[in-house]
């Protein structure tokens, strides 16, 4: 017999199709503590490294290429399981997966939105680290050093505080949940608080607007002391993701 060949689907005929091959998803991200690195294919948090399904860790990542567009069940499904009938049950199992990982609760969450009735959304504030932070356009890379952690500032702005979806949460009883941002923009770096209740301090100054930040210059956010770094890019590393935390 001539003609197309027949596959079925959810109990519909239709043609088959090739398989449509997904694009490799390389983006790097920083959300509260966790960043993920879509090259390496891992999430890491303040623990280190947090094992996720390849299904759910592609999930995560198309919620934050997308952010804050929320993505319908169709549209995932096409994304995720292309040419494929799967029921709803797996969609949802995935993003319990990575709540669970996450340490994200269904209700309150800092980081899914359930879209009832659509789909979901990526809801918290995230960066995109894929970019470098270059501030003067000759290869360079800033960064928040604390201890032996080096902390990748990506371009525009990160916001430091106590709650867990800003850019860096910052363990601390002095440290208010909005604290302080550093602006990455125009080829300069700039720091300024954000009302905080402990104040925000720039070399031992207590900051009352923004301020320019330059290499080595020291940051006090409450009690909290981290250093603001220039580096060339060929000489730095990203040693962590995780929070900072107030020993």
């Amino acid at each position: 017999m001539g003609g197309n060949p027949i596959c079925h689907v959810s109990g519909r005929s239709q043609p088959s199709r090739r398989p449509r091959r997904r694009r490799a998803m390389k983006a790097r991200f920083r959300f509260g503590g966790w960043f993920l690195d879509g090259e390496s294919r891992e999430l890491r948090g303040p623990e280190g490294t947090v094992h996720l399904s390849p299904k759910a860790f592609a999930l995560l990542g198309l919620l934050l290429e997308s952010r804050p567009r929320a993505l319908s069940k169709a549209e995932l499904h096409d994304r995720l399981w292309a040419n494929t009938f799967v029921s709803d049950s797996n969609l949802a199992s995935l993003v319990k997966e990575i709540r669970r990982a996450l340490g994200d609760p269904a209700h309150g969450s800092a980081f899914l939105r359930t879209v009832h009735g659509f789909g979901y959304a990526f809801c918290g504030e995230a960066a995109d680290a894929s970019r470098g932070a270059g501030t003067t356009g000759r290869g360079v890379s800033c960064f928040l050093n604390w201890g032996y952690r080096e902390l990748l500032l990506a371009d525009g702005e990160t916001v430091l505080g106590r709650a867990q979806h800003w850019s860096y949460r910052i363990e601390s009883p002095t440290v208010s949940r909005r604290h302080a941002r550093v602006v990455l923009a125009a080829g300069s770096a700039t720091i300024e608080d954000l009302g905080s209740t402990n104040g925000t301090y720039l070399n031992g100054r207590r900051l009352s607007g923004p301020a320019a930040l330059a290499d080595g210059d020291v940051i006090g956010l409450g009690s909290v002391r981290v250093v603001f770094r220039v580096v060339s890019a060929a000489d730095s590393t990203l040693a962590s993701a995780g929070p900072l935390i107030d020993a």
